[in-house]
């Protein structure tokens, strides 16, 4: 059986004992520690590395989006589900690749449905043999939820505080972090960190031209654009690349 370590944060000391006994019902979820604030939570993800954060919105000083965009930069990155009485702040939520959002008071109905979810993203997780072909990536275009096919996506990159997802017919603005899409999508498809602020889809890698400094440049099937490849990442790239 699966195992998933789980840190509960909220600012309400009854909340917490609720979803912590809530919890305690499933199996496969290991409740490691609890937070009462967005600070504590941070500090107490990186001690001890959840898989999966349960996430109240409505906090003082720093709020659950905040928190939940600072969690997206760590190392080790949790996924996040929110726990809020307010529905409004679901579509906010998508912009932090939230697995689920919970309704406060909590419906067990709900909470088994969001368990499922979390088994299997960690049955299909690197390390094991299962994957999901149906998966798509999620992202939020002018309040609407957009599905992208991870195979139409030719590169994606970072500029700024905004990440490009281009595919064969568009691009996509997101605020979803870099790594954490690598994280997504390095596991089950074909993508390959080429820079620092680069991802390309190696399924349509078609040249790869020595440019300056022992940089390249990469193109790709379906597009004019000629892509930097840093100098530290030509010999890994080459070794996937080539038979």
């Amino acid at each position: 059986m699966v195992e998933i370590r789980a840190l509960v944060v909220d600012d309400e000391r009854y909340a917490r004992d609720e979803l912590k006994h809530l919890l305690n019902e499933f199996p496969s979820i290991q409740v490691i520690g609890e937070a009462d604030s967005g600070d504590e939570a941070i500090l107490t993800a990186l001690k001890k590395q959840p898989d999966v954060v349960f996430l109240d919105v409505e906090m003082p000083k720093m709020n659950g989006m905040e928190t939940a965009k600072s969690l997206l930069e760590l190392k080790k990155t949790p996924l996040i589900v929110f726990a809020t009485a307010y529905p409004q702040f679901a579509v906010e939520a998508f912009r932090y690749q939230a697995i689920d959002y919970l309704l406060k008071p909590y419906d067990e109905e709900q909470l088994q449905q969001t368990i499922d979810r979390l088994e299997k993203r960690f049955l299909s997780s690197p390390g094991s043999s299962t994957s999901n072909p149906l998966a798509k990536l999620a992202v939020e275009v002018e309040g609407e939820i957009i599905y992208i096919l991870p195979s139409d996506i030719l590169y994606m990159y970072r500029e700024e505080k905004v990440s490009k997802i281009i595919t064969k017919t568009k691009t996509f603005d997101i605020h979803i972090p870099l790594k954490e899409l690598e994280r997504r999508l390095t596991s089950s498809y074909s993508f390959f960190r080429i820079h620092k602020s680069y991802l390309v889809n190696l399924d349509y890698v078609s040249k790869l031209s020595p440019w300056f400094n022992g940089a390249y440049q990469l193109e790709l099937k379906g597009s004019n654009d000629k892509l930097s490849v840093s100098r530290n990442y030509v010999k890994s790239l080459r070794r996937v690349l080539e038979l």
